[in-house]
């Protein structure tokens, strides 16, 4: 076969563009995120986020990617925690008002020590809780204004939380396309957003690493990839 038929060929089986993956930490430094040094580090080529006793947090505080804003993504990483409750902020914004400078809001995949919210979809600062883990959830407004969520089960709340480890590392991805966002952890689908509030879902915006005010913690992220 000639080599122009043949690119033809492989052009009309496979009509789609390869996106090159995008590693957004070098595992040594944080350059290209802005955070602050109390509560942020590197040690051992992870991330590390950090609330202790002698340098708390003036409420939660955020490691933000200076890459810019974000639309559509595939983002995978890996995460652990010794303590406490964190997550990976995306599409969100810069909190304005007096705080330490780092105040993020805005879609979170949450991950936490415990039990009940690895995987849940939360609103920072924006709407709070949006979908369960377990749950298909869909935001609206009724006439008069109202937040409206509509749930459709796709898994069981407890068979899914077996698939995270405590204390050790998690794979996460968070699919964000159009205004449908799908979280996973460790390959399980933990929850799936579709966001028809149309006064208040985003389009695109900063994503970022959570660290929580309140009780010490410790959180741990590597190998971040944008798709």
């Amino acid at each position: 076969m000639k080599k122009n038929h043949l690119h033809l060929l492989l052009v009309s089986l496979f009509p789609f563009t390869l996106v090159a993956e995008k590693s957004l930490f070098d595992g040594q430094t944080l350059d290209g995120w802005d955070g602050n040094p109390l509560h942020w580090s590197v040690e051992d080529g992870a991330i590390v986020g950090v609330n202790t006793k002698e340098n708390p947090t003036k409420g939660n505080t955020f490691l933000i990617w200076k890459g810019g804003d974000l639309q559509d993504f595939d983002l995978t990483l890996e995460c652990k925690i010794d303590s406490g409750n964190s997550g990976i902020q995306y599409r969100s914004f810069t909190i304005p008002g007096e705080h330490d400078g780092w105040r993020i809001g805005g879609y979170q995949a949450d991950f936490e020590s415990g039990d009940n919210y690895t995987g849940i979809c939360y609103g920072e600062a924006f709407r709070g809780i949006l979908s369960l883990r377990g749950d298909r959830t869909t935001l609206s407004r009724d006439e008069s204004g109202k937040l409206v969520k509509s749930v459709e089960k796709i898994g069981d709340r407890a068979k899914l939380g077996l698939a995270v480890k405590k204390g050790d590392w998690n794979k996460y991805r968070i699919v964000a396309e159009g205004f449908r966002f799908e979280h996973y952890v460790n390959g399980q689908k933990m929850c799936e957003l579709i966001d028809d509030d149309v006064t208040k879902r985003r389009s695109s915006g900063l994503l970022a690493l959570q660290v929580h005010a309140g009780p010490p913690m410790k959180v741990y992220f590597r190998n971040i990839k944008l798709n």
